[in-house]
């Protein structure tokens, strides 16, 4: 049974060890989605929703809208996404040529992807790049845990044009507007019965 103080207190003490003893305590806590729902509640709107935030450990309840996407970008830590509710697809993107945006063509070109559902579990190393959707009509729901402070991260995190795929600097107002207008996207689609 998930619980929302003792997973806290559990990462707290195993982010040390690293993400392969963090990854153990998401895939437990997903293993049983309901419970998940049943102490955070049944996800009702898009968000990006702290759970935990310190120095060397960040725990995050992310809410997706439907169909929306998130930009390529980088962590600069490790980072545990477990799923507990509809599909999380990922793109995982290279650096090509010099990687930040100096000659103007694109900086980072797909690499692989993966599609995962309630109860599957990714881990990503720091230095890996992503973007993020999700791909249905419902809401999708997961736990996401990092090695570091997520918010305020020691060393500057970067993001890359949706349209250019061209480097920028990471944005995290950016990129609690995407959620924000996702979530607008989404409300006015259920009051008009879509």
């Amino acid at each position: 049974m998930f619980q929302k103080d003792k997973f806290i207190e559990d990462c707290k003490a195993t982010v040390g060890e690293g993400q392969k003893a963090i990854r153990e305590l998401v895939s437990e806590a997903t293993a049983n989605p309901s419970s998940i729902i049943k102490e955070l509640g049944e996800p009702s709107e898009a968000g990006v929703f702290p759970i935990y935030n310190d120095d060397d450990l960040t725990i995050i309840n992310f809410i997706w809208a439907p169909y929306m996407t998130l930009l390529p970008h980088n962590h600069n830590m490790f980072a545990v996404i477990g799923i507990y509710g509809g599909r999380e697809d990922n793109v995982f993107w290279r650096r090509i040529g010099d990687g930040v945006g100096n000659d103007g063509s694109p900086d980072v070109e797909a690499a692989g992807a993966d599609s995962m559902g309630p109860g599957q579990v990714a881990t990503m190393g720091k230095d890996i790049i992503h973007s993020v959707a999700n791909p249905l009509s419902k809401l999708t729901s997961a736990i996401h845990v990092y090695g570091g402070n997520f918010f305020e991260p020691p060393i500057p995190r970067s993001q890359w044009n949706h349209e250019t795929l061209i480097h920028e600097p990471w944005d995290m107002d950016q990129t609690r507007a995407t959620f924000r207008d996702a979530g607008i996207r989404y409300d006015a689609g259920v009051a008009a019965g879509v």
